[in-house]
């Protein structure tokens, strides 16, 4: 069953979905889930393929929460069906079949989603530093101004904190922005966590080769992968995360090269 109301709660939406269909037949099993892959969807076994057929004759089109139902056969058996008709070495071939294929599934749209993440953030850096440079222009003479002492070139007066706007000056792009890249540099750390602590954290990632603290500075540490790819999604799923005793909030961001 597609085109559900996705803001009805599961529990709502499952009690109106039996009391439907089971107009049409035994209802052995209802599936409805609350991720955002399956929201929107159900999944209804009938104990006979008669049943399911009226069903889908008869239901297709109804409005259930003022969105019309679209009915059609599942590609698989569902485990409910096979755990009846099957005996159990059979249904635990069937289960593991069946995770084995999401999981194949979950691998490829994580691919495109690292994928994805590294164009925005390859973007967001090269934006960003062409925002840098636009900055760093020479400043306007001011008209009348008085020429330099032979021998002495006049300087730009500039206020306390100020970066030069040499326009040959490197252009410094925000920690925030910069490239991916397979090293991580991760701040604010608890001055108790050491390379164990940080391994548990960081090593659940693909690809996770080390953790390396800077000596004499407190709080810092490098976190290196195989890949990119592995760094991007540990970077995703880490940063703002709350670590210690006082949930002291780490900022993880690339290493700069």
């Amino acid at each position: 069953v597609r085109n559900l109301e996705e803001r009805i709660k599961v529990d709502q939406l499952k009690e109106a979905l039996t009391e439907i269909f089971s107009e049409y037949g035994n209802v052995i099993d209802l599936v409805a889930k609350t991720n955002l892959k399956a929201k929107g969807q159900a999944f209804v076994v009938f104990d006979e393929v008669e049943a399911a057929e009226r069903a889908i004759k008869e239901i297709q089109g109804f409005e259930l929460f003022e969105k019309p139902m679209l009915l059609d056969f599942a590609k698989t058996r569902s485990d409910a069906i096979v755990r009846r008709q099957d005996n159990e070495e059979d249904f635990e071939a069937h289960r593991r079949r069946r995770l084995a294929e999401k999981g194949m599934l979950t691998s490829v749209t994580q691919e495109v989603r690292l994928k994805l993440m590294l164009r925005i953030e390859r973007k967001q850096a090269h934006e960003a530093l062409e925002a840098q440079k636009k900055l760093k222009r020479p400043p306007p003479t001011a008209a009348g101004a008085p020429e330099a002492a032979a021998g002495r070139p006049a300087k730009a007066s500039r206020g306390a904190g100020l970066k030069s706007s040499n326009p040959g000056a490197t252009a410094v792009v925000p920690d925030e922005y910069l490239p991916p890249n397979k090293i991580l540099f991760v701040q604010n750390l608890p001055e108790d966590y050491d390379i164990d602590g940080l391994t548990a954290v960081f090593g659940r990632f693909e690809g996770f080769r080390e953790v390396r603290l800077v000596p004499g500075r407190k709080g810092l540490a490098f976190v290196e992968y195989e890949a990119e790819a592995g760094a991007i999604s540990a970077k995703e799923n880490t940063a703002g995360m709350t670590l210690g005793d006082d949930s002291k909030v780490i900022r993880v961001t690339y290493q700069r090269q």
